[in-house]
């Protein structure tokens, strides 16, 4: 049996509405089939491009087994490359993030323009085309200063996720914004853990008291949606009314979602008395509780948007049982610490919460590794998110591994 087929079997073995089978956690060629069906494959979400606001700078980021670097270039065009020198293969970019004036491999001085063109490449000889060895570049789009990267050689469609996206989230005027404060955290499992731990909030109550001070789920919108309650519609028709779209909509395959949901009674923010953590708005929409935008896309990303600042989650899968997540957020670009914000009244919610989910997620891959594991059922009431996740995956997961005539085969 070839390796994508034994990945395949696992995953139709799934039983419908139950949790995936132990080796699709733990298992290094489910891994492996990971990054090269949906990492891989996939667009990703890098980082925002007000990060990078001069020509020069440049972050980096390891997408499975791809080290990409996202350069700003003199044009002011962002533009991502493969961050290999194309002489021996060394990363360009050796640092998380920084500023050059040209892109330099420290091996040999290879050089290379911030277009990705190959300037110097010395003792070559005279019959070297320096044209033929210019940086390989990656996909890259941008909607409303997401980064999203694509490191396949033919990139899939983006425009249908930039056409129901960009009404959500353009009302915050993230073009003005600045990261306040940056999180990253490696945690030991999973990157469908990770997810997974996302995409329901059944074990809020007995984990995240600083998240509860506002944020509330709200079921109708945790997974494919059903009965709408009318607290939700009342918020999504006041928030409509501000010109902030706010109504659940999602791709028919599952893989992004966005809606804007109500807070807890008298809280705006996420902040331990629910009340404003930055002074002024992101949005003019003149309506003052516009609750919380969320909006996920699979594999690489959740957010949520305030009416006084944002968050952006990017996870990244380090190995089989080791992800990284990184947490940015998001102020406007004038507001000053200390004056216009307290960093730890700004942060204190979700930096508690982000190792509060670590920790879940670290437990539940040491139980998960254990051979008496058995995957449970989800409950209907409480778990529609995290099992829509695992559908999402499973189906894609086998669409790509065994053909589209084979989605009959899960669970």
């Amino acid at each position: 049996m070839n390796n994508t087929s034994y990945v395949a079997d696992l995953i139709a073995k799934r039983r419908a509405r139950h949790a995936l089978p132990r080796e699709l956690y733990s298992d290094p060629e489910v891994y492996r089939q990971d990054l090269e069906q949906l990492w891989h494959k996939d667009w990703v979400f890098a980082g925002h491009t007000f990060e990078i606001p001069k020509a020069g700078q440049y972050f980096s980021l390891q997408v499975g087994d791809y080290p990409v670097a996202v350069v700003r270039g003199k044009d002011g065009e962002v533009r991502a490359f493969h961050n290999a020198c194309r002489h021996r293969g060394t990363k360009v970019c050796e640092h998380a993030a920084g500023k050059v004036a040209k892109l330099v491999c420290p091996y040999h001085k290879w050089t290379f323009e911030l277009d990705g063109t190959l300037l110097f490449a010395g003792n070559m000889g005279s019959d070297f085309d320096k044209s033929q060895y210019n940086l390989k570049p990656v996909h890259c789009e941008i909607v409303h200063t997401f980064i999203y990267i694509c490191v396949a050689e033919r990139a899939p469609d983006f425009g249908a996720f930039r056409k129901a996206v960009s009404p959500f989230i353009a009302p915050h005027n993230l073009e003005n914004c600045k990261v306040a404060f940056e999180s990253n955290l490696i945690e030991k499992g999973n990157w469908k853990l990770v997810f997974e731990n996302n995409r329901e909030c059944y074990h809020c109550d007995g984990t995240h008291p600083e998240l509860l001070n506002s944020f509330v789920e709200n079921l109708s919108v945790a997974g494919v949606g059903g009965a709408e309650d009318p607290e939700l519609v009342e918020h999504w028709n006041r928030c409509e009314r501000a010109g902030m779209p706010s109504r659940l909509v999602m791709d028919e395959a599952g893989r992004f979602r966005m809606t804007r949901i109500p807070l807890s009674k008298g809280a705006v923010s996420y902040t331990m008395d629910g009340q404003p953590a930055v002074n002024g708005r992101l949005d003019a929409s003149g309506e003052p509780d516009i609750g919380a935008l969320l909006y996920f896309n699979y594999p690489s990303t959740w957010n949520h948007f305030l009416g006084d600042h944002a968050l952006s989650f990017r996870v990244l899968p380090i190995g089989p049982n080791e992800t990284l997540v990184t947490t940015k957020w998001l102020v406007n670009e004038n507001a000053q610490e200390g004056i216009d914000y307290d960093l730890d009244r700004l942060t204190k919610v979700w930096i508690a919460t982000n190792d509060q989910d670590r920790q879940l997620v670290e437990g539940a891959q040491a139980g998960v590794n254990s051979p008496s594991y058995e995957p449970g059922p989800y409950s209907e009431i409480a778990e529609n998110g995290v099992c829509q996740f695992d559908d999402w995956y499973c189906a894609t997961m086998l669409e790509r591994l065994r053909g589209p005539f084979k989605l009959k085969s899960v669970g």
